[in-house]
């Protein structure tokens, strides 16, 4: 039996904007390598520009794109440099509200653990931090 929109009523789109296209690409590939452990849970990444996200935003789109496994290989979205894609988009797809909070709460919490780490591990962090505190 084909599964529809209908199977997976429930949905939540996150857009997590980074300071750069590398980081937003390892946050990508951090966060893909766990599978969604629930069937009644789907999951999509993709790398968009900000003027793409706020496109999508704008026109309350819910369509994701699907990621490939190097995010650098993913094919160009109009003329938009892949440099510029710096904010992380993650579709949520469930069967019930309860299953959509569950997993995002999941995702939540690792990514937070993927922006702790990029803060006090990465030296592009560090450095924008330490120009924003002089600006």
């Amino acid at each position: 039996m084909a599964e529809t929109a209908s199977d997976f009523p429930c949905s939540l789109v996150i857009a997590i904007p980074l300071p750069t296209h590398r980081l937003a690409s390892s946050a990508l590939r951090a966060l893909q390598v766990d599978a969604e452990l629930s069937p009644l849970v789907r999951r999509s990444f993709s790398l968009l520009s900000p003027d793409e996200s706020r496109s999508d935003a704008r026109n309350g789109l819910g369509g994701a794109q699907s990621s490939n496994a190097n995010p650098a290989e993913e094919p160009a979205s109009g003329d938009i440099p892949v440099e510029e894609k710096t904010v992380l988009r993650t579709e949520y797809q469930a069967t019930t509200n309860r299953m959509l909070r569950v997993s995002v709460n999941g995702f939540l919490e690792s990514m937070g653990v993927v922006l702790g780490i990029m803060q006090e591990l990465d030296v592009d962090v560090l450095a924008a931090q330490h120009k924003l505190a002089q600006g």
